[in-house]
């Protein structure tokens, strides 16, 4: 059964980020998800989860400056101690606020002019983040992103993506399959779903081409949401779109996945 996560980076950003879960969780979620936890203490965000009785599905790990056009650094050359803070610091939020996984952002590369050397620094972080993360009992989760919207980001494809994570050996670190950025980049979303079975531990969902409310665009989501159930997916979809408005005048699509809905 389809289930769904606010992702609060981008939903109910009306109220500041705290209020959001309040928001969320009176709309009618029980999941939530975001990127950035990091300007509140652990302490404060775990009491409104509570409160609201919200399971946290992902954080990100602090990606450097964000404001900046910057977007991790794990493929990034020379960022190796910076790097390995923001995992020590992700996982100190996740395990606090029971968080099961960790996006782990690869940085965009486009000004560097050898690939291999890249692929080299990306490989040896990401095992380094691996181990670290699976000691704390945490998976990592790896997101192509599309070139439109994040031009020269190290991975953008969800079987190169694959395939590098697979050279990892490292059985915590699992694709990230965000059905906007594939659709994009790659299309063929439900044959995808079914052949990439058991490859990705998370799963976000928004309208293409607009990134807005999955109701409408290019993409038929009751089929993909049927699609999911059927690979055995359980986990909860995050719903990481801009909102058209307001972003409770936009859930008539949620109704039958949100809390009391038919």
């Amino acid at each position: 059964m389809t289930r769904i996560a606010a992702n609060l980076s981008m939903m109910f950003t009306e109220a500041d980020f705290l209020d959001r879960l309040d928001r969320a969780g009176a709309a009618g979620f029980d999941a939530v998800e975001f990127l950035f936890p990091y300007d509140h203490a652990i302490e404060t965000v775990r009491e409104r989860l509570d409160r609201n009785n919200l399971q946290l599905t992902l954080i990100n790990a602090p990606a450097g400056d964000w404001a900046a056009g910057e977007r991790g650094f794990a493929a990034r050359p020379g960022k190796g101690a910076e790097f390995l803070a923001s995992v020590e610091t992700a996982i100190t939020y996740a395990k606090g606020l029971g968080c099961p996984r960790i996006h782990v952002m690869s940085g965009i590369t486009a000004d560097e002019p050898d690939r291999d050397a890249c692929e080299a620094v990306w490989t040896r972080n990401m095992r380094k983040a691996a181990d670290m993360a699976a000691t704390a009992g945490l998976s990592i989760s790896i997101e192509p992103l599309n070139t439109r919207d994040v031009p020269g980001y190290f991975v953008a494809h969800q079987d190169a993506t694959l395939a590098l994570i697979q050279r990892l050996e490292r059985r915590n670190v699992l694709l990230q399959f965000d059905v906007y950025h594939t659709q994009i980049m790659d299309g063929d979303i439900i044959r995808r779903i079914q052949r990439l079975k058991g490859a990705y531990g998370h799963v976000q969902i928004a309208g293409v081409p607009d990134r807005h409310e999955p109701d409408s665009g290019e993409l038929n989501y009751p089929e993909i949401f049927r699609a999911f159930d059927a690979a055995g997916f359980d986990a909860p979809l995050g719903c990481e779109y801009n909102p058209r408005g307001r972003t409770e005048d936009g859930l008539a699509w949620a109704a039958p996945y949100l809390r009391g809905g038919s």
